[in-house]
């Protein structure tokens, strides 16, 4: 998961609606906990430095797919979802966007008050990785956000922003701490936004000769031009979700699963029998998001197809499939609590019958065919986007999809 790269963030100014901001931080804590079940806190927080796994949080959260405030909406809903319940999760978030980026060291201290960790290297870790990103490499971009994710163990994740309002981009930054030794030594596991050519970087190991100590490093003026970044994803600028934006053999067989197959081919799935085609293809792409692998998230854009986006694209947010999903989720984690895994098992099994699936498929649907689809019948699943309600369309799309 330790990847590096760059990815277009267009700034995206406004609030996240109501309706969706209670929504996100219950499916991000529905999916922080089956998270932490299956494969324990330390994949939660190594995910967290993956960019593309956290761009691909925020697409079947809801939030438009490729803008900067992915990033905003996502801390703050894991921080609302998680940090109630963090002693019995063994998790914490702390800072956020502005002001209570500002919070990180006074709330990394209480933290550290509870668990018995080293408060003063939490906090310098914290100030260190601002730091850095905001002086050491002078990219052009002022750091805005700034989360500290934190397990009981004291392994972390720093996720932050810096914005650039003269280009209209921001860029995203990703820390892992078990994934470097020293904070001048190249140690992001991922570097999100727009690429500008050449850039001060002091903690390139080119640059060695150049910095004394990160403790000076706002006195010096560092002189070394070097490369931003070893590798790089680029993030599209445009609004629209597009079919070069997805995997379109991913995304197919997940509709394949959802709409075209009978559930009871399937044994791990007969629990989830009379759970409706749109609620399946939410939760397929849920599952993946819980038991992918990294490879799974190179398309970002595939995973708003769970749950469409607030600008209504590729569609509009449909309220009543969203409630679905969250409550079966929620269902099974209660049970699991108590050694009944059956449903969460179901739920896991979805992601890996469409990647089977995946072996033997050829998408032959035309995928603005798909999008006005899930338009044309937004309104029967309680579509909604930041200007309100979906509506029946006075012409309905008559011609069902043919998918194979």
């Amino acid at each position: 998961m330790n990847r590096s790269g760059h990815a277009d963030l267009p700034l995206h100014y406004g609030t996240v609606p109501p309706w969706l901001a209670s929504r996100m931080a219950q499916l991000g804590r529905a999916i922080t906990e089956s998270i932490l079940i299956e494969y324990g806190i330390q994949t939660f927080i190594q995910r967290m430095s993956d960019p593309l796994w956290f761009q691909s949080l925020g697409a079947v959260m809801g939030m438009d797919w490729h803008s900067s405030g992915i990033t905003t909406s996502v801390v703050g809903a894991l921080k609302r979802a998680i940090n109630p319940i963090s002693d019995e999760l063994g998790l914490y978030v702390c800072g956020g966007r502005g002001k209570y980026s500002r919070q990180t060291p006074n709330e990394l201290v209480k933290v550290a008050m509870k668990t018995g960790l080293n408060g003063d290297e939490l906090v310098r870790s914290s100030k260190l990785s601002a730091k850095v990103d905001n002086t050491a490499v002078q990219d052009g971009f002022s750091i805005y956000l700034h989360s500290f994710f934190l397990a009981k163990d004291g392994e972390w994740a720093v996720v932050q922003q810096g914005m650039n309002e003269a280009t209209g981009y921001a860029r995203r930054y990703h820390w892992y701490s078990k994934a470097f030794q020293d904070f001048l030594k190249e140690p992001h596991t991922s570097v999100i936004g727009h690429n500008q050519g050449d850039i001060l970087n002091l903690t390139a190991n080119e640059a060695d000769q150049t910095k004394e100590g990160i403790l000076e490093m706002t006195k010096e003026k560092p002189d070394i031009i070097s490369r931003e970044a070893q590798r790089y994803v680029l993030m599209p600028t445009h609004h629209d979700v597009r079919a070069e934006d997805i995997d379109l053999k991913r995304l197919g067989s997940t509709l394949a699963l959802a709409h075209d197959t009978d559930i009871s081919n399937f044994e791990d799935l007969l629990l989830l029998k009379g759970v409706g085609p749109r609620t399946l293809q939410s939760l397929t792409l849920v599952s993946e998001v819980i038991h992918g692998t990294p490879s799974r998230f190179t398309d970002p854009a595939r995973f708003s197809f769970a749950h469409g986006g607030k600008d209504g694209h590729p569609f509009p947010v449909p309220l009543k499939t969203y409630d679905e999903t969250l409550n079966i989720l929620r269902t099974g984690l209660e049970k699991a609590k108590i050694g009944h895994s059956d449903k969460l098992k179901a739920v896991k099994s979805l992601s890996q019958i469409a990647q089977k699936l995946e072996n033997s498929f050829s998408p032959n649907a035309n995928f603005e065919e798909v999008i006005a689809k899930e338009r044309a019948e937004s309104y029967k699943y309680g579509g909604m986007t930041v200007k309100g309600p979906a509506r029946k369309l006075r012409k309905n799309v008559k011609r069902q999809l043919e998918l194979f």
